[in-house]
């Protein structure tokens, strides 16, 4: 099977799913993708998971958890599924129904099935991320028509009345600037919610065991942000509890296109990270991107529930939920 590159498990599991798909095609089997749309109740994978489908009854991914797969094979084989144009297809069941599929406790799922034509289209979208590319890949409901067009990072799934666009591409990135209790904490959680972490500081005397699985920078914060200019999927919080580490990398983060840029600290020092952000020259509409106080007012102190609320915060921002970078009360250090 085509190999895969280290970009996180999510991502990775996405790259499985298209790889197994390209080698069907490409053994002239006839395949189908099914794309998770929406989800309702206690569906327990989330939109834009991803099924591969063959017509020798094999399958790679999930669209429910293992419930609803073979039933959907059993139909994709049977041929009442993947016509020349895109199906909807609509699982929404009660308890008893539930039971019988093997469900939790209910819930509805809509999904779109695709048959698809040739390997080419779908090896060339593997290619473009093996290059480390963003890619958005369009599929028009009315005709069918799949088109592949530069992402912007965002939510991975987007659906409008006319075309569903599934985004692709390297992992999402966290980048945490100070490596204190908190940022250790953020660290291991972000590590489980699929986040390739870094984790920079400069100064010998932050130094301490590394985490498994977490990146560590020695840069100064400006030149490790410098690094992530261009990724879209990128967040950046600045943690050391120092001016002139948080500044540097929050400076620079203002100039990058990351989705999220958080800060550590009280409404008080946000006011006056804020006054040196204006006296460094950057524009209230840059100064704004800024999330500081960092994460949602849970009203925490303890390190390991303030870096629950920032990863919550950082979550709801890149799922498109509009988070206010405004004061908060939240006290965070």
């Amino acid at each position: 099977m085509t190999a895969r590159p280290d970009f996180g498990i999510s991502q990775a599991d996405d790259l499985e799913v298209l790889a197994a798909a390209t080698d069907w095609l490409q053994a002239g089997q006839r395949v189908a993708l099914a794309t998770v749309l929406r989800t309702w109740g206690s569906s327990p994978r989330p939109p834009g998971s991803l099924l591969a489908i063959s017509d020798a009854g094999r399958c790679v991914g999930s669209v429910s958890g293992g419930c609803i797969e073979q039933e959907l094979v059993s139909r994709y084989c049977d041929g009442e599924l993947a016509g020349p144009g895109p199906t909807l297809v609509d699982f929404g069941v009660d308890r008893e129904e539930a039971g019988r599929l093997g469900l939790p406790c209910g819930g509805r799922l809509e999904l779109l099935v695709e048959h698809l034509d040739a390997a080419e289209p779908v090896a060339g979208l593997l290619a473009r991320v093996h290059r480390g590319e963003l890619v958005a890949r369009r599929v028009c409901l009315d005709t069918g028509e799949v088109s592949l067009h530069s992402g912007i990072g965002g939510m991975e799934l987007e659906l409008t009345e006319r075309d569903v666009i599934r985004t692709f591409g390297p992992a999402w990135q966290l980048l945490l600037i100070g490596d204190g209790h908190i940022a250790r904490h953020l660290a291991s959680m972000a590590r489980q919610l699929d986040y390739s972490v870094t984790i920079c500081d400069p100064r010998e005397e932050a130094r301490r065991p590394p985490l498994a699985g977490v990146r560590y920078s020695r840069q100064m914060p400006d030149e490790a942000v410098g690094a992530m200019k261009d990724r879209p999927r990128s967040a950046i919080v600045a943690l050391a509890h120092d001016p002139r580490q948080d500044d540097l990398g929050l400076s620079a983060a203002l100039e990058t296109s990351a989705f999220y840029i958080g800060a550590l600290g009280s409404s008080r020092s946000a006011r006056a990270r804020r006054a040196r952000l204006r006296a460094l020259g950057h524009s209230a509409q840059q100064i704004a991107r800024v999330h500081g106080p960092a994460g949602l007012p849970i009203g925490s102190k303890r390190p390991a529930e303030i870096a629950v609320s920032i990863l919550a915060q950082i979550t709801a921002v890149r799922n498109g939920m509009a988070q206010p970078s405004a004061e908060r009360s939240q006290p965070t250090g």
